[in-house]
């Protein structure tokens, strides 16, 4: 029964991944071209996609700790209810060209993505250590139809209302997020139960200065910061590079399909060859995609750059969360979990509002450039872990 439950529960939440990341993709494919074309100041034009990370990194405290109250499936579906109300703001910005309220949009459904961001967690948290990994990875996967969802969708509503472009985008990307929302009430995690919640566990200081939480929460930063510092700064950069609007879509369909395809062998991956190695190849294949970028501008060099850039986020990211959960019982998951996406999507969250400053200023170069520190940092505190869990 509880192999049934186990499988449930990650095909409800990977369809859920899909959705929600079919949104996402959808506004970062979108969201810089009509911020540039409605902000008075062209440096601005990362900002929604900025604003929709700092919604993330805002809700994922009282995300958790909601869902430690009435529950997973009740917790996703109020995330669902506020990312339509983000969705339905975007779409009154973007139909009278008003550049704060499109962005208090993308903020609401920033708000929405910290809720999601808790997918990942939901199917490991009664799952049996040996399928742990696998569900982290698998519910990731979902994410692989959105690949070609999102940015499809922004192609398909482009020009569908005349007079105001990527307006039926955005009637899409609502449809999914509800879709999500009713979805998600499928999900069978039971609260935790009356002797769990009574226990306090550790003070979260404690559990924060474990080696292993302060590696796992250091690499998630990195990965998931160089990612999305790029990421959010291709469709500019390849405007720039005077490169279609459907060319872009095709980068950024690729990027998605690499940052999932590979979850559905990532979890045997970390089962074989460890979580700290893991982490190591994905950060050296994201070092590739910076190399990438920096050797050209062709549609050739972004598509390789973001397709590096997927393919190490997942391998590093899922690594590092299957990392995490080594760190907590199951009265701390609630305040660990929170604290560590919270640390990942606040640092996000300054590397994107930076990302359209260093875009405008200095171009794309920088950007990569900025990026490479980070990756040799990382590389080196996941490269000690490992040798110290070794003499160990």
């Amino acid at each position: 029964m509880d192999n049934h439950r186990d499988w449930r529960n990650v095909a409800v939440l990977a369809t859920c991944q899909m959705l929600y990341n079919s949104g996402r993709s959808l506004l970062v494919a979108t969201s810089p071209l009509i911020a540039y074309e409605i902000a008075e100041n062209k440096a601005l034009s990362t900002v929604p996609i900025s604003l929709a990370v700092i919604g993330t990194a805002a809700a994922t405290i009282p995300a958790s700790l909601l869902m430690r109250r009435v529950g997973r499936s009740l917790g996703f579906a109020t995330g669902s209810a506020i990312g339509v109300a983000g969705g339905l703001t975007c779409l009154h910005g973007l139909y009278h060209g008003n550049f704060t309220t499109f962005c208090l949009g993308a903020l609401l459904f920033g708000l929405f993505s910290g809720f999601a961001q808790l997918y990942r967690f939901a199917g490991a948290d009664v799952a049996p250590e040996h399928f742990k990994s696998k569900a982290i990875s698998l519910v990731l996967a979902g994410g692989l139809v959105a690949a070609f969802v999102g940015p499809e969708l922004a192609i398909l509503g482009h020009h569908m209302v005349a007079d105001t472009p990527f307006f039926a985008s955005y009637i899409f990307m609502i449809a999914l997020t509800v879709l999500s929302g009713v979805i998600v009430m499928g999900v069978n995690i039971p609260k935790l139960s009356p002797e769990e919640a009574r226990q306090p566990g550790r003070p979260i200081g404690e559990i924060m200065r474990q080696p292993v939480f302060i590696v796992a929460t250091l690499c998630g930063v990195v990965a998931q910061a160089v990612m999305n510092l790029l990421m959010t700064s291709t469709p500019l950069a390849m405007r720039h590079a005077t490169h279609a609007f459907s060319d872009t879509a095709l980068v950024i369909e690729w990027h998605i399909f690499f940052m999932y395809a590979p979850g559905f062998f990532t979890g045997s991956l970390i089962n074989r060859i460890g979580a700290v190695p893991t982490i190591c190849a994905g950060i050296v294949i994201q070092t590739m995609g910076v190399a990438a970028a920096l050797s050209g501008d062709s549609v050739g060099n972004f598509w390789f750059a973001m397709a590096a850039l997927g393919l190490g986020w997942n391998f590093a990211f899922t690594a590092s969360t299957n990392l995490l959960t080594q760190t907590y019982t199951p009265s701390e998951r609630a305040k660990t979990q929170a604290a560590y996406n919270f640390i990942i999507f606040t640092v996000v969250a300054f590397g994107s509002l930076s990302s359209g400053v260093l875009m405008h200023w200095f171009g794309w170069a920088w950007v990569n450039a900025g990026a490479a520190p980070l990756l040799i940092v990382s590389l080196l505190t996941a490269a000690w872990l490992g040798m110290a869990q070794r003499r160990a």
